[in-house]
């Protein structure tokens, strides 16, 4: 698909097929996630993959949107490694984190599956949850699978403001 298309066509999956997602599609999701730019090649994201009956449930506990996925990612950036700006110390971590997580979105889209950037979560909660992800700032949470029959997108999908509003030549 080409990318005009798939940037379009792309939307939030909010109803899950129960099927797993198939590790070859999985791996490829990761690498763009991994492949994503970041401030200095920093590299600071970090992904958690969330696919057994218990990390699921204990991802369900900590987030207020419930999708019941077959895969949930975890994506967080390590403070300790991301670019901070010299001139006011911006931390660059959450940009380069939800840059990865955008490329997941779109990778998974262009392999048939769904997704949605999932924001409603409670991150110390989430961190208390999985020890692993100690030393990391968690961002977002990307349910992950196969559409269910019937899964369209929201009401509001296609609606954009003009371009002229959002875009200014100066």
């Amino acid at each position: 698909m080409d990318f005009k298309t798939l940037s379009a066509a792309r939307y939030s999956l909010r109803r899950f097929d129960p099927r797993p997602v198939e590790p070859e599609k999985l791996e490829l999701i990761l690498e763009a996630g991994r492949n994503a730019p970041t401030a200095h090649n920093y590299q600071p994201q970090r992904i958690f993959v969330l696919q057994s009956p218990a990390a699921l449930e204990k991802a369900d506990g900590c987030s207020g949107s419930h999708f019941h996925p077959p895969v949930m990612l975890a994506v967080a950036y390590d403070p300790a490694v991301s670019w901070k700006r010299e001139t006011d110390g911006k931390e660059h971590g959450e940009i380069d984190a939800a840059i990865a997580a955008a490329q997941m979105m779109l990778q998974a889209a262009d392999l048939g599956l769904g997704t949605t950037y999932v924001g409603m979560f409670e991150p110390e909660k989430l961190l208390a949850a999985f020890p692993e992800m100690a030393g990391t700032r968690p961002i977002a949470l990307l349910p992950l699978g196969y559409p269910a029959e019937g899964a369209h997108p929201a009401r509001l999908h296609t609606d954009r403001r003009p371009m002229e509003e959002l875009v200014k030549y100066l």
